[in-house]
């Protein structure tokens, strides 16, 4: 199984809602087993870092995580969120 978790910091806290809405239209898309966006409740206390969404979705395998990247709702994500984050972090780890 692969659990990709990505996250997102916005430019502007006006655009908080329009950055959550643009995520979730990434749970419609296929190949995912789970999917869920969360709103961060508190910065990182030892850095002061500051993340606003994070995504976590789970795959059965690369092909099916790479599948859900080449979907088009998944390029129309991208066009949404893109212009209105300032950081996007992602990883894509295997789970034991």
């Amino acid at each position: 199984m692969i659990r990709h978790i990505v996250f997102f910091t916005a430019r502007d806290a006006a655009d908080l809602d329009r950055i959550r809405a643009g995520l979730e239209t990434l749970a419609s898309i296929p190949h995912a087993r789970h999917f869920e966006v969360g709103r961060n409740l508190h910065a990182d206390r030892l850095t002061g870092a500051e993340v606003d969404f994070v995504v976590y979705a789970e795959f059965d395998s690369e092909d099916d995580l790479a599948a859900y990247k080449a979907h088009p709702t998944y390029a129309r994500a991208i066009e949404i969120v893109k212009p209105l984050r300032d950081m996007r972090i992602a990883a894509d780890i295997i789970a034991s």
